[in-house]
């Protein structure tokens, strides 16, 4: 009976997220972007395979919809590959929210991938995965104070 009722409350807090994040069209399709029913079913397990592969617990979709409405903006984002980025930005967050040693706080987390994928990386995922937030969590391991600066090189 138990499992029957932990499988009833997860499939009412997927419908739930689902609902929030969908409901986050009604922002985007102002920046020419709409998230498909597929989509959003892809960026759910995307976030629930992080989540289970961090070792994390998230009890609502917030992460999702915030990533969703602070990069929907980005002159680097358009309808066609619109899915597939949030998809991957979902993604890293959750990979770098535990490389980062939660030293950061999630939104400031949101907010320098989006500086710096607008900016530094021109859009490229490969680029703020792999170096940017690679040389961020660096700094922070190591203690440097500016842990945003990523162009200290080590001496």
């Amino acid at each position: 009976m138990k499992k029957i009722i932990n499988l009833f409350e997860s499939n009412l807090l997927q419908k739930e997220i689902f609902n929030d994040i969908f409901k986050c069209n009604e922002v985007t399709v102002e920046y020419g972007l709409m998230l498909r029913e597929e989509d959003v079913k892809e960026i759910i397990e995307t976030r629930n395979v992080a989540l289970e592969k961090s070792g994390r617990i998230e009890f609502n979709g917030q992460i999702i919809n915030k990533i969703i409405i602070t990069f929907c903006d980005s002159p680097y984002i358009s309808q066609y590959n619109y899915g597939d980025t949030i998809n991957e930005l979902v993604e890293i967050f959750y990979n770098y929210k535990n490389e980062t040693l939660d030293y950061i706080s999630d939104d400031e987390l949101i907010e320098i991938m989006k500086k710096y994928f607008d900016n530094y990386c021109e859009g490229s995922l490969e680029l703020l995965e792999g170096k940017v937030l690679y040389k961020i969590a660096e700094n922070i391991r190591y203690g440097v104070k500016e842990y945003t600066n990523i162009d200290n090189e080590k001496e």
